[in-house]
């Protein structure tokens, strides 16, 4: 019984120490100065078909990683030697344990040894250390671009004076052009304005008729004071002979009958799509400045016993609205330059100090930046939960919308969360399911179901990059990413994204996280890595 004993006791050590062997641990040196680097070693001897894994760590034990070398490859005859480097650093003094560092060779845990290190504080010996006097100052030939920035204020000066005077000079013409002494006058004024634009010869006949009876009853309202705007045609010629009775107005039954038989010609173009002759839109101009001239004649002139007192009065106030709207024209012009001088000084100083995409992202804005730098959550989703951290709460979603009947007949509890969607600037993904009979998870074909899915939405040109990934926990899964092709289905436009996938397996879960976002997008890059290293895995619950 004893000598079984100790043959086990032999066979697991012979096993521990193979295990030991199959890993070889080593360190450049084991005493350091503050913030130097100590290169810790990690050597193993596999076949070529082997497939090993190093861990991804930010810190080990009370060390910091500082660089994370490449792997060497070097191979001896059907065996490869891998070669994985950590440099660590310390900026306390004292003695220091480095753990063991698990990695993982055809998916079998294999730790490295632990071992001791020792970071001293930098000794300054100021009794043999020489001292030198302080230097004098010395003058410097001056670099300065002050007259870059002297042109660029002229430049911007000289830009507000022109916006100041065009605003004014066009205000005035605008002012002047809207003044008339007459209604008669301003009549005849836009008649004549009204042919120069040559509307029916261009086709845009109703165009044409719509501005010939504006003018008319425009004229109308103001000569004669009837609604001649608001009204029909039929109420407007009532009105007119209801007016010429009380004005005692000359007008004859030509006059009046011409007047109204153009302005139902006009309500046919207008609402029926009438289409007159050139000639007949020809005598129906010359019969509207006809009528327009009776009518004017047709009113008679009351001259009140004051006539000069009356009118020198009115030209005054007249004089006077004409000032007051100047003033306030010309402070309109001068607050709109200063405003427009303010923003382009503004915009053209942080362009050339600062660079246009940071005008463009803090000064215009940027979506992805303004999820990045707003108010982050922490929160657990799913069963086996995923404690994550984003830029917004994740909303849950109906699963039964998005995977087909016979996905859905497998699984006995799937949620899924989301934020955003693939057509949006950022667009996050986070499912947990539990199947209903044990099942061998391959999480690459979970990675390519996952791929076609987002082919289905719209995703085209997909480029697949996978490899391992492992948390901070070292809980092991599978990264996918690469970029592809969005589709908008409104506008027919496509827009290159990047992506980020992981999926991880328990014995009856899946859990996946993935990250979209346009390619090239520093923000959408940070938020990423800043989700990712958040990841916090759970098991599941039964």
């Amino acid at each position: 019984m004893k000598i079984k004993l100790y043959l086990l006791v032999l066979l697991l050590s012979s096993a521990v120490f193979a295990q030991q062997k199959q890993l070889v641990t080593s360190i450049d040196t084991i005493k350091n100065k503050i913030g130097a680097e100590f290169k810790l070693i990690l050597k193993t001897s596999v076949d070529t078909s082997a497939k090993v894994v190093f861990p991804n760590l930010k810190n080990i034990g009370a060390l910091e990683v500082i660089q994370s070398y490449p792997i060497d490859t070097i191979k001896n005859n059907d065996r490869y030697e891998l070669i994985k480097k950590y440099g660590l650093t310390q900026f306390d003094s004292g003695k220091y344990t480095i753990p063991s560092v698990k990695i993982l060779i055809n998916n079998k845990p294999f730790l490295s040894d632990s071992l001791s290190v020792e970071v001293a504080n930098v000794q300054v010996d100021t009794l043999q250390q020489k001292m030198y006097d302080i230097k004098d100052i010395v003058s410097v030939e001056s670099t300065s671009d002050w007259w870059k920035y002297l042109l660029l204020l002229l430049f911007i000066i000289g830009i507000g004076a022109f916006i100041y005077w065009y605003m004014k000079k066009y205000q005035k013409k605008k002012i002047e052009g809207e003044i008339f002494k007459t209604p008669i006058e301003k009549a005849t004024s836009l008649l004549q304005t009204l042919e120069k634009k040559e509307l029916w010869q261009k086709g845009e006949i109703k165009a044409y008729y719509s501005e010939l009876t504006d003018i008319t009853r425009n004229y109308i309202e103001e000569a004669i004071e009837i609604p001649a705007m608001e009204s029909t045609t039929s109420e407007l010629i009532q009105g007119l002979r209801a007016a010429s009775v009380k004005k005692k107005m000359t007008l004859s039954q030509e006059t009046i009958e011409n007047l109204e038989r153009v302005l139902k010609q006009a309500d046919l173009v207008k609402f029926a799509k009438s289409k007159p002759l050139d000639y007949e839109i020809t005598e129906d101009r010359n019969k509207i400045q006809k009528a327009i001239l009776v009518l004017d004649k047709s009113i008679p002139v009351e001259v009140p016993i004051e006539e000069d007192m009356v009118l020198n009065e009115a030209q005054r106030q007249n004089q006077i609205r004409i000032q007051l709207k100047k003033k306030r024209n010309k402070r309109i012009a001068i607050s709109v330059g200063v405003v427009v001088f303010l923003i382009t000084s503004t915009t053209i100083f942080f362009i050339v100090t600062k660079g246009f995409d940071y005008v463009k992202d803090n000064i215009i804005g940027h979506p992805t930046k303004e999820l990045l730098e707003g108010e982050w959550v922490k929160s657990e989703y799913g069963n086996p939960a995923i404690k994550i951290e984003t830029p917004k709460v994740l909303k849950r979603m109906d699963v039964e919308k998005t995977l087909p009947k016979e996905t859905m007949a497998l699984i006995k509890e799937m949620q899924l969360f989301e934020y955003g969607s693939m057509m949006d600037n950022f667009y996050i993904v986070v499912s947990t399911s539990k199947f209903k009979n044990p099942v061998s998870i391959d999480l690459s074909k979970a990675l390519e179901g996952s791929l076609k899915l987002m082919e289905s939405q719209g995703a085209q040109d997909i480029i697949v990059k996978q490899e391992d990934f492992q948390t901070e926990q070292g809980i092991e899964g599978i990264k996918g990413y690469g970029t592809m092709m969005i589709l908008n289905p409104i506008n027919k436009t496509s827009e290159k994204a990047y992506y980020e996938i992981l999926y991880f397996k328990q014995e009856e879960g899946l859990q996946q996280i993935m990250i979209l976002h346009a390619e090239g997008d520093t923000y959408g890059n940070e938020i990423a890595d800043r989700i990712l290293n958040s990841v916090e895995l759970k098991q599941a619950s039964r």
